[in-house]
């Protein structure tokens, strides 16, 4: 049974793994500890001992900008994406975050649908946001 549950030290190994077999431009190890040092709000989804995708946000004032969204290739349109990203969406809103502001890449369709249906809005287009390839990124915001 998946579950989430907050990124520790402990986990990174399994996440700079999934990182690196996931995007073109891979967080650190050491992002990921600065990340962790600062009290970020880092989540995995989890079974048993093994790690299927994690994201996290920091705030700014009362805003939460997201980060790293990550779900396996191979567990993908599981639902393990909805888990996480509610599990991060109540973090935000005990911490008394107004808003959630995200970046996704135009092409991914499958992010965009889940996003919405979680109930953030798109706000605009950010031209060539991404590099390796290069592509524009819409920019999604979730009240709270």
């Amino acid at each position: 049974m998946s579950r989430t549950r907050k990124m520790t030290s402990e986990d990174l190994s399994q996440v700079v793994k999934l990182e690196k077999e996931t995007f073109s431009q891979p967080w650190s190890e050491k992002g990921f500890e600065e990340a962790l040092l600062r009290e970020e709000n880092c989540f995995i989804v989890i079974e048993d001992t093994e790690i299927y995708g994690y994201c996290g946000y920091y705030k700014v004032l009362d805003e939460a900008e997201v980060m790293n969204v990550c779900i396996r290739k191979d567990s993908r349109n599981r639902g393990l994406g909805r888990i996480m990203m509610e599990a991060l969406i109540k973090e935000a809103r005990d911490a008394k975050v107004s808003n959630m502001i995200l970046e996704v890449r135009v092409s991914n369709a499958s992010a965009i649908h889940l996003y919405e249906k979680l109930g953030f809005v798109s706000l605009g287009i950010r031209k060539d946001f991404y590099e390796m390839p290069r592509e524009d990124a819409v920019i999604m915001q979730y009240l709270l």
